[in-house]
């Protein structure tokens, strides 16, 4: 076994001088739901009205104000930002 084993893409790496360029990029961070908060959710499959019953690093617990039946789901909500001449991809 002499051959030369690729890296995963992770792992590689090149000189700040050949990577790194300044682009538009966007932000994106996970949404910081507080239990009680009352949210809209619109253009997703999960739109309408509902309560945040409980919330965790990955998951969180939604109920419908009408029914009260509660669903848990992995976090899906972020905040998107659209930078400006961000480094891409970071140092």
């Amino acid at each position: 076994m002499g051959g030369k084993q690729a890296l995963p893409f992770f792992m590689y790496s090149k000189s700040k001088e050949e990577s790194v360029t300044k682009q538009k990029v966007a932000i994106s961070k996970p949404y910081p739901f507080q239990a009680g908060q009352k949210i809209r959710i619109e253009g997703s499959k999960r739109e309408g009205d509902w309560e945040v019953a409980d919330i965790s690093e990955r998951k969180v617990t939604l109920r419908c104000p009408i029914s009260k039946k509660k669903f848990t789901w992995d976090l899906f909500c972020y905040f998107v930002e659209d930078r400006d001449n961000s480094s891409w991809p970071m140092e």
